[in-house]
């Protein structure tokens, strides 16, 4: 090999190994500043704080206990020998219900501490993983459960295009998607803003008190009927029921005055669709 090409051979590799150099101070760079700035879930830090005092409660707090769930739970299918994703499984109440009714259970939440929590709760009983809603849901298979059960978790999600399409993605055909959020009209009602529109979904913030002081402020995201309806139908589901809770005698034993409002005036709204 002649000399002269045994100059360019170097000279090409030391142009190549400086391109390596700054695509990896680039592709570092870059890592530094998505993570810097990547968007944090919204109620992250007050479910952190409230996540001890909130698994000591929800199994008696009557809005939970008594209002809320025994509504969710009415509209799931036959649960036995199926396989469910609990979508936000908080301190793992659901899941454990699921499995004493026959289910195989994987859970998730984006909150350590409640992912710490269900699995003190559930023990082998269940796969419980931290993952965020608002991400892709890479972890799980296509077509791999036949019910997703999601509580009260959608309330913290602002799009939820993504989330539902994952859902879709992840459901057996058929399938059937079960959850629950605020009723819209009720959170309309306690906006106080003077500028409030019922047809807008807006970041609220809420004082928590039900849960025992210190008081945490929760924020969360209000919509209307058809912001919750249309990206259901569009991601390819099809509604099956809605179902707007009424207090029974459980919650009027436990918590009179609260009966009386919520016998009158909405508080949560759940949903049943199916992949078919």
């Amino acid at each position: 090999m002649r000399w002269l090409d045994k100059i360019l051979i170097l000279l090409n590799d030391c142009f190549a190994f400086g391109l390596l150099r700054r695509n990896y101070k680039l592709h570092r760079f870059h890592g530094i500043i998505n993570k810097k700035y990547e968007k944090k879930p919204i109620a992250l830090e007050a479910y952190e704080a409230l996540a001890e005092r909130y698994a000591e409660l929800i199994d008696t707090k009557s809005e939970n206990a008594y209002y809320e769930r025994p509504a969710t739970i009415s509209l799931l299918p036959e649960v036995r020998g199926k396989r469910v994703l609990d979508a936000g499984c908080g301190a793992g109440v659901y899941s454990e219900w699921l499995i004493e009714h026959g289910a195989e259970v994987v859970a998730f939440d984006v909150s350590p501490a409640m992912v710490a929590l269900a699995k003190q709760r559930l023990g082998d009983g269940a796969e419980i993983r931290r993952a965020d809603m608002e991400k892709p849901l890479d972890f799980l298979g296509d077509a791999d459960f036949d019910i997703i059960l999601s509580a009260l978790a959608l309330d913290y999600i602002e799009n939820w295009t993504g989330v539902l399409a994952e859902f879709y993605r992840v459901l057996k055909n058929p399938g059937t998607l079960i959850f629950s959020v605020g009723h819209p009209a009720m959170r309309f009602m306690l906006d106080k803003r003077e500028d409030k529109s019922y047809f807008d979904t807006r970041l609220e913030k809420t004082e928590w008190k039900g849960f025992g002081a210190p008081y945490v402020i929760v924020p969360s995201y209000s919509r209307p009927l058809e912001a919750m309806i249309t990206p259901l139908i569009d991601a390819g589901f099809r509604l099956e029921r809605i179902c707007e809770p009424r207090p029974g005698e459980d919650f009027k034993r436990a918590d009179p005055e609260s009966y009386e409002r919520l016998s009158r005036f909405p508080g949560f709204i759940c949903f049943r669709a199916a992949k078919d």
